[in-house]
């Protein structure tokens, strides 16, 4: 009929194209955040032994955490053999959170003290200081960073203890990728590195590289498997220096009340990590169990974790 168009005429007309407004691209990651994701999948917080926490809020603020860890620790030795002894610790905590300021302290029984800082002074502009004391020589250190958040770039500077200082960038180039690159300075070791980063992320997948002039190549891929539930991670890691090689597998299954997290290398280690939420009113428990085993080195580890609050 002369009323009707062809069907390839009327595709084309109602083919909305997409146009990219390259003025308002998004705000990118922090730099040292461009492997998150599979961070986050592969390489949860292992443990080895049993680990109890209680965190107790005093006010919407301020709370106060407590925590006993009892288990094996592995020591040091010359030949390939592993040698653990039973050891026990206690860690208290005190937490500041507000909105526009963040202070987290954490003191051992062993007599380090750990400290972290975040400040906002602006939207954009935020300060942090990482310190760390410890009764044995020459280990305490301090960081502070100062990091500029733009619409859609981001970059950080850093001064730190052993003549550290270190710069980076990153930038929106596209609405899905992100480039960036750093730079840094150890005066105590007469040791510097340039390195570049690229990410590339969609809401079904995300990939990241990473590559420096010390010789290390890192690549991540996360695909997202349905919606943000299941997820499947795999991970490379090439050092040119010492000619290791390093490959992993992984998973991240998020459920309604719990997430499994686990992953296998080309080293033959297997780990897994089960977080098990409980939906107690009040204060809320978590279950934690942990496990790695390593079959070429005869390592074997199982943790078994409770948090309370």
């Amino acid at each position: 009929m002369a009323g009707l168009a062809p069907p390839n005429l009327t595709a084309q007309k109602t083919k909305v194209e997409e146009k990219v407004d390259y003025s308002n691209l998004p705000c990118p990651l922090p730099y040292e955040e461009i492997h998150r994701e599979a961070s986050i999948s592969l390489k949860p917080e292992l443990f080895d032994g049993f680990r109890f926490e209680f965190n107790k809020m005093l006010n919407h603020k301020f709370f106060l955490s407590h925590t006993v860890m009892m288990g094996p620790t592995q020591v040091p030795t010359h030949s390939s053999d592993i040698i653990k002894i039973p050891t026990a610790d206690y860690e208290f905590g005190a937490n500041f959170i507000d909105p526009k300021l963040m202070l987290i302290g954490r003191v051992l029984t062993d007599g380090n003290l750990n400290a972290r800082i975040k400040c906002n002074l602006t939207d954009n502009l935020t300060i942090f200081y990482n310190g760390q004391l410890t009764s044995k020589k020459d280990k305490s250190q301090g960081v502070v960073s100062c990091d500029y958040k733009g619409s859609d770039y981001r970059t950080k500077l850093q001064i730190g203890s052993g003549s550290l200082y270190a710069a980076n960038y990153i930038q929106h180039v596209t609405p899905h990728l992100s480039l960036g690159g750093e730079v840094f300075w150890i005066g105590e070791h007469r040791q510097s590195c340039i390195g570049y980063a690229a990410r590339y992320e969609t809401d079904k997948m995300i990939a990241s590289g990473q590559v420096s002039s010390s010789g290390v190549v890192i690549m991540n891929y996360v695909h997202k498997v349905v919606s943000e539930k299941i997820s499947l991670v795999a991970d490379f890691m090439y050092n040119l220096m010492s000619r290791d090689v390093t490959a992993s597998v992984g998973y991240d299954y998020v459920f309604r009340q719990c997430r499994l997290r686990g992953k296998i290398d080309s080293n033959g280690v297997t780990s897994a990590y089960l977080e098990e939420v409980l939906p107690i009113p009040g204060d809320g428990l978590r279950f934690l169990v942990s496990a790695e085993v390593d079959h070429v080195k005869k390592d074997y580890k199982f943790g078994f974790g409770v948090t309370v609050g």
